[in-house]
């Protein structure tokens, strides 16, 4: 089983050029998770309300339209799908969504941007507090696997000037420090797993400066698994080569 995560930075921009369809058929996703769609169910097409041979389902900012906002398709039924974490200053921005399956926990989570401001980065703080300790919930439950774009590189090979960003959110040490805590409990990061050397890896990239054409880019998209899990998981994988966003793909192979 596939499972694929995309930041697609607007869903119905994809149907432009054919990046929706080279999507899928680049990545052949099981299960697939998309964050910042920035759109409601009613805004969209069926191309995406309802692709051949998925379920879908859509979490969507309450607070301002074309904001923030998540999905998640599966050829597989979720037995359950929940729809953030039921704190209101956080679900109300369409950030979580996730499903349960006969063997896991699915959650897929995009994470707040640290900038605009103090307010902001400890916005993002909070709701990565709030978001552990919600995973660690539903662990006692079932093993969990959560993806979506964490918004933080988290170390220096995670992205490709790490000394011209000591100070930018993103890569602040606060911000770090909160994924060392995840690992801290336990939850494998799947592509360093798998490539634990491999420099030059990132999955975003500054649209206004171009950056993809040099590859000037940050990691902060991830697959992390629960050590109890990670047996069942073959590969941790990025996917520079699918377009239509400032982010790339990643994705999981599980047994």
């Amino acid at each position: 089983m596939r499972i694929v995560s995309w930041n697609v930075n607007g869903l119905r921009s994809l149907g432009k050029n054919g990046y929706w369809e080279s999507f899928l058929k680049g990545t052949k996703p099981d299960i697939f998770c998309l964050q910042e769609t920035k759109a409601s169910p009613e805004q969209l097409s069926e191309e995406f309300l309802s692709p051949a041979g998925y379920s879908a389902f859509f979490s969507s900012s309450q607070v301002k339209k074309g904001y923030s906002g998540v999905a998640l398709y599966s050829k597989v039924e979720p037995l359950n799908v929940i729809y953030g974490m039921g704190i209101k200053e956080f679900d109300e921005e369409g950030r979580l969504i996730g499903a349960e399956y006969e063997d896991f926990w699915l959650l897929n989570a995009y994470f707040p941007n640290g900038g605009q401001g103090p307010h902001r980065l400890d916005y993002k703080m909070r709701f990565y507090d709030a978001f552990l300790s919600f995973a660690e919930k539903l662990r006692k439950k079932k093993p969990v696997i959560f993806t979506g774009d964490i918004n933080t590189a988290h170390e220096e090979i995670d992205l490709a000037r790490p000394k011209a960003n000591e100070d930018t959110t993103g890569f602040l040490p606060e911000e770090r420090a909160w994924i060392d805590e995840v690992v801290a409990a336990g939850y494998i990061d799947t592509f360093r797993h798998f490539h634990p050397q491999t420099k030059d890896a990132y999955s975003y990239w500054d649209m206004f400066t171009h950056a993809r054409d040099r590859n000037v880019g940050w990691r902060i998209d991830y697959f992390f698994v629960v050590s109890e899990f990670m047996r069942r998981v073959k590969k941790g994988d990025i996917h520079p080569d699918i377009f239509g966003s400032d982010h790339c793909p990643v994705s999981i192979t599980i047994q």
